[in-house]
Formats: structure tokens, C-alpha cells, sequence
């Protein structure tokens, strides 16, 4: 491969970085050509963009992009198929979907919400984690929670009221 196209493919891969919040690597080596299309079909439609990339060129690119991603590098190693996307538990849910048809894609890394997960053992933790978006929705629900309780107290109390009074009213 020419200088010029190695150039280009990391500044093609360092813009990725930049614009998808997330990544995942996989190793899709055993895959039949069948399966890594229908591997990309689902990935296409759930918004998840799958490059397979050399390991050296994929580095050189999160150099270039300028995010501090460290620790990443045992991941690595072989054939490296990298899931991009900007909903962080989407690529995992993905793998897990994808593997009750077939034993693969490994898990071999991923970066998320600034944090780095290496080794299968972490794809079910990254599968079950929320989004930032689904966290402030929960925040939001409990800051409410109070004041709803103290609001429908005060409602039905009211009522309760009123209808003690009226009971009182109609006595006389």
C-alpha cells in the first residue's frame, strides 16, 4: 500500500474518532462471507459503522485524532473489524444479538463515554450500561418524584377538606 492511500485511510479512520463518540473492536476472523455481510447489513441499520482496519493504521488515526485513549493496544492484536457509533451500548447489544446465530464477532475492546473496556468478560457489563441521555431522564424522574408526592397530597387533602366541609354545611 502507497504512503499516500496509508495517509489517507488514517485521516479517514481520526475523523470517525472525532465524529462517533464510541468504538468497539472486534475480531471477525472466521466469519463467512455471508455472515459478515448480514454482520454489516445489521450494523447499517442500526446506525453503527463497521471498518476493518490494520491495527498500526487504526492507532496512528486515534494519535491523530487527538483523544487520549490509553490501554486500548492489547486490543489490538490481529484482525480488527471497528464499530463506531454515538449510542454506547448499541454495538454490544449488537454483538450479543448477532452471536446467538453465530459464535462470533469476539469482543475484544472498546472505547466508552471516555472509558476503556478490554476482554470479553466486560461485553455484558457495556450491553446493560446507559446512555447519558437515559441517566438525566432518571435524574429528572427522581427530582420530580417529591414534589409530585407533596403536590397529590396537598390535592387529595384538599379534597378531603372540601368534603368535611360540605358535610358540615349540609348538617346545619
Amino acid at each position: 500500500m502507497r504512503k499516500i492511500d496509508k495517509t489517507e485511510i488514517i485521516n479517514e479512520i481520526a475523523a470517525k474518532i472525532s465524529e462517533f463518540g464510541h468504538f468497539y473492536v472486534t475480531d471477525t476472523t472466521g466469519l463467512k462471507a455471508g455472515a459478515t455481510n448480514n454482520l454489516r447489513r445489521l450494523c447499517f441499520k442500526s446506525g453503527v459503522k463497521m471498518v476493518v482496519v490494520k491495527n498500526t493504521l487504526f492507532q496512528k488515526a486515534i494519535e491523530q485524532s487527538g483523544k487520549k485513549i490509553e490501554g486500548l493496544e492489547e486490543a489490538l492484536k490481529g484482525t480488527s473489524a471497528i464499530l463506531f457509533t454515538n449510542t454506547n451500548s448499541l454495538p454490544a447489544k449488537l454483538i450479543k444479538d448477532f452471536r446467538k446465530k453465530a459464535s462470533l464477532p469476539v469482543f475484544k475492546g472498546a472505547y466508552v463515554e471516555e472509558s476503556v473496556y478490554i476482554g470479553e468478560s466486560q461485553l455484558e457489563a457495556l450491553a446493560t450500561i446507559k446512555s447519558k441521555e437515559e441517566l438525566i431522564g432518571d435524574l429528572i424522574a427522581l427530582l420530580q418524584s417529591p414534589i409530585r408526592n407533596v403536590l397529590g397530597a396537598l390535592q387529595s387533602g384538599g379534597n378531603t377538606i372540601h368534603g368535611i366541609l360540605k358535610t358540615l354545611g349540609e348538617k346545619e
